[in-house]
């Protein structure tokens, strides 16, 4: 694996930081030399990110446990505890949480001792965010062919900073069916955590048109361990479609409850479940604020 990656992209405005799974999109809004310097503490930051999360890799794989915190080294890791612990009354590890909580590091060191206007850091499409007073962002979202519009505004009074999406067409193995499950949250890493879990619970235990393997099997050292994870969803009925979205929809609306995701949309089928208010915003190609691609 090749050390850290530093590029521009063609614009010359987003930074490319790139270093084994982690592929971050990094931009900055503000005064130029405060840009240049955010930047710059990006970049140092990046350095040693994944070697601290390697260190602590075989602890970050196993389940976390509800009031009990494991003390982790590294502030990265601390992050991806600290957004499970709250969901942990099912199974989950800090892995759930691991590429929002890279963004929501990566974003604190970009904005150190900055005053930025807006910036985000964007993490395969999890995403943090950082929204100056009386300002907004647009993020795009996986809303397109769903009969919803694919843009969502989020202003600095919403509390929003962190966005999120899992599935299993994504990244990342799924217990579920989702095709996709965007979830807006305080911090990218609870925003991460949480897709993961309604993604997973977007499902139809037993149907026939599913196809799962065990984790183990496609990754040895998968934190899933012999957990079946999806591969193929063939044809649904509509009906089972439905099902399958208000069974994610029901712990979409738990999570929104106890405070723990200000929004979340769902996806399957061409069918799609929205839980919270999301601000829709048109489309607008030429903006800059258009972020995430969730």
């Amino acid at each position: 694996m090749q050390g850290p990656q530093v590029q521009w992209l063609q614009d010359g405005k987003r930074l490319h930081l790139n270093h084994g799974p982690i592929d971050l999109i990094v931009e900055a809004f503000g005064e130029a030399d405060e840009c240049r310097a955010a930047y710059e503490q990006a970049v140092a930051r990046f350095q040693t990110i994944l070697i601290e999360l390697v260190k602590e890799l075989p602890e970050l794989r196993l389940p976390a446990f509800f009031l009990a915190p494991r003390a982790f080294d590294g502030p990265t890791a601390r992050r991806m505890e600290a957004a499970v612990i709250p969901l942990a009354e099912c199974f989950i590890t800090p892995m759930a949480a691991v590429a929002g909580s890279v963004a929501d590091e990566m974003l604190a060191a970009l904005l150190a001792g900055r005053k930025l206007d807006r910036a985000y850091v964007n993490n395969g499409g999890d995403s943090a965010l950082h929204i100056g007073n009386g300002l907004s962002m647009k993020l795009a979202i996986a809303g397109t062919g769903h009969d919803m519009a694919d843009r969502i505004m989020i202003r600095a009074q919403d509390g929003v900073r962190g966005v999120a999406t899992s599935g299993w067409r994504g990244r990342s193995f799924s217990l579920g069916i989702a095709d996709a499950v965007t979830v807006l949250a305080r911090t990218g890493a609870e925003a991460d955590a949480a897709a993961t879990l309604i993604a997973n619970a977007v499902d139809l235990p037993g149907n026939p048109a599913i196809k799962r393997i065990p984790a183990s099997e496609l990754s040895p050292d998968s934190d899933l361990g012999p957990r079946l994870v999806t591969q193929n969803v063939g044809t649904l009925a509509p009906g089972e479609v439905a099902r399958a979205l208000d069974n994610g929809l029901a712990v979409a609306e738990d999570f929104r409850r106890r405070g723990l995701i200000a929004g979340s949309a769902l996806f399957l089928g061409g069918e799609a479940r929205v839980s919270g208010s999301v601000a829709l915003a048109a489309p607008n190609e030429n903006s800059r604020e258009e972020v995430a691609h969730a």
